[in-house]
């Protein structure tokens, strides 16, 4: 003996009622598994440790004890500007608007 379509669709209608999932008679995909998955960003944010303090923070800390701290990486780009400055490789000069007037 078969049971009628209508009556198994109105029992799973109920089942979905009381185990809070999805009604979805046709079974077409709507991605409920995905949006039902526990969330990964804050586990992947948790795995690194946060960032305390950059080197600025550090030296404006002691800078009442008049410590001389040296950054190094920022030591090295200001030679490194002055470097190409020396050798006129730097940004180009802007043209003044008379000399462009004149043109």
């Amino acid at each position: 003996m078969s049971v009628p379509r209508a009556r198994l669709l109105a029992l799973m209608k109920a089942r979905c009622e009381l185990f809070s999932t999805t009604y979805n008679p046709e079974g077409i995909r709507t991605g409920n598994k995905i949006l039902r998955q526990k969330l990964k960003g804050p586990s992947f944010v948790a795995y690194y440790p946060r960032k305390i303090t950059t080197f600025r923070e550090f030296q404006d800390e002691f800078k009442s004890l008049e410590l001389e701290i040296e950054d190094e990486d920022e030591l090295d780009r200001l030679d490194h500007i002055s470097e190409l400055k020396a050798r006129s490789k730097g940004a180009p000069k802007k043209k003044r608007e008379k000399e462009i007037k004149k043109k």
